[in-house]
């Protein structure tokens, strides 16, 4: 027997199916936006570090100041490259342990920092947003400079 529905009852037809997309769409853009944030993070993080761990074995095995500014700038530029980092980001420093009277000297143990800022995506550049909205990350390297440094 068919029944007739009362006035007073609600007809909750395709309601379910609205409030499954609605939901799904608030819960899953954000955790879609997170894992692309994420993965620029590790992207450049993994840039950074191999860009301070090859700067540091190159300049340690150079035959001398010119030869490891080269391979210094050959090194980053071929890591920028290779990880989507813009080159102008990146900043290098290389400092010297011990009592050397010169960085780097023959003997001396070299350790070389790589910093570098990935920017968030989807942040606009109003008012300086995408210049607050990036993340630093930075890497270090420790080499032992070659005895024949500056033997070449």
């Amino acid at each position: 027997m068919l029944r007739a529905k009362a006035s007073d009852e609600c007809d909750d037809e395709g309601a379910a199916v609205l409030e499954f997309l609605l939901a799904g769409l608030v819960l899953l853009v954000p955790i879609v936006y997170l894992i692309v944030a994420l993965g620029l993070i590790q992207s450049h993080a993994l840039g950074v570090e191999a860009a301070a761990r090859h700067t540091a074995r190159a300049v340690a095995t150079a035959t001398g100041d010119a030869d490891a500014d080269v391979r210094g700038q050959r090194v980053l530029a071929a890591v920028a490259a290779e990880y989507d980092i813009d080159p102008e980001a990146i900043a290098v420093s290389l400092t010297c342990t011990g009592t050397a009277s010169r960085c780097p000297e023959a003997g001396t143990t070299i350790v070389v920092t790589v910093t570098a800022s990935v920017a968030l995506p989807l942040v606009p550049p109003v008012l300086g947003l995408d210049r607050l909205a990036r993340v630093p990350v930075e890497a270090r390297a420790v080499h032992k400079v070659s005895r024949f440094w500056g033997h070449g």
